[in-house]
C-alpha cells in the first residue's frame, strides 16, 4: 500500500475517531487517529504526508485555527472538514481557507470515501489547482446574474433566507436559482459549488495582481 494513502483523523470525540478509522481502513487507507488539533500540529511538521479529516469544533483549538497554523507552518496536507448540523457558515470559512471539502455529521460512508479520494487526487496532481481555477471560470460563465448572486451569497456563508432578503426575492425563488445554479455547474453538493466559486475567485485574484518590476 502506498504511504500517500495516510489519513489523519483529528477529532476530540473518541467514537467519531473510531468510526471514521474503521470505515477508512476497510477501504484501504492507512489511518492515524489524533485526539486534538494541538496534538496534530505537534506531530505534523515531521510526519509523513497525507490527508487530514479535521473536526471543526474541538476544545483548546478548533479546526479553523488548526488550518491557520498549518498554513503558517507550511504543513501542506489537503484538509476535509467535519462539521455539525448548522455549521455551514463555518464550513464556508474553512473552504475559503483552503479545505478541499466538508462533511456534515452524521455522514455516509460513501461521502467520506469520495471526499478522501478527492483529497488524495490533490496530492497526486500538482497542477490540479491551476486547472481548477481555469475550469471554474469557464463553468461560472454559464450562470445568469441572479444565479451568480445566489452563489456569492452561499460563498459568504449566508442561508437562503438571508440571501432572499438581500436580493429582495422570496426564499422559494432563491431555492429555484440555487437548484438551477447547481445543475448548470454539474454539482451534487454545496461543497462542490463552493469549491468552484472559490477556485474562480482565486484565479481572478491572480489575474488582477499587478506585475512587479
Amino acid at each position: 500500500m502506498s504511504n500517500e494513502r495516510l489519513v489523519y483523523v483529528v477529532d476530540d470525540d473518541d467514537a467519531v475517531r473510531r468510526s471514521a478509522a474503521f470505515m477508512l481502513r476497510h477501504a484501504g487507507f492507512q489511518v492515524r487517529p489524533v485526539e486534538s488539533g494541538i496534538a496534530f500540529l505537534k506531530l505534523a511538521k515531521n510526519a509523513e504526508r497525507g490527508c487530514v479529516l479535521l473536526d471543526i469544533r474541538m476544545p483548546e483549538m478548533n479546526g479553523l485555527e488548526v488550518q491557520q497554523h498549518m498554513v503558517k507552518e507550511g504543513i501542506d496536507m489537503p484538509v476535509v472538514i467535519l462539521t455539525g448540523h448548522g455549521d455551514v457558515e463555518v464550513a464556508v470559512q474553512a473552504m475559503r481557507a483552503g479545505a478541499i471539502n466538508f462533511l456534515e455529521k452524521p455522514y455516509e460512508k460513501e461521502a467520506l470515501l469520495a471526499a478522501m479520494e478527492e483529497a488524495f487526487q490533490r496530492i497526486e496532481n500538482s497542477e490540479l489547482k491551476e486547472m481548477a481555477c481555469s475550469e471554474a471560470t469557464v463553468r461560472l460563465a454559464c450562470l445568469t446574474g441572479r444565479e451568480r448572486d445566489v452563489l456569492d451569497g452561499l460563498m459568504t456563508g449566508y442561508p437562503n433566507k438571508t440571501i432572499a432578503y438581500d436580493l429582495g426575492i422570496s426564499p422559494r425563488t432563491v431555492e429555484i436559482y440555487r437548484a438551477n445554479m447547481m445543475e448548470k455547474l454539474r454539482v451534487r453538493s454545496l461543497a462542490e459549488a463552493l469549491r468552484i466559486g472559490f477556485a474562480a475567485e482565486a484565479g481572478e485574484a491572480v489575474t488582477a495582481k499587478p506585475t512587479q518590476y
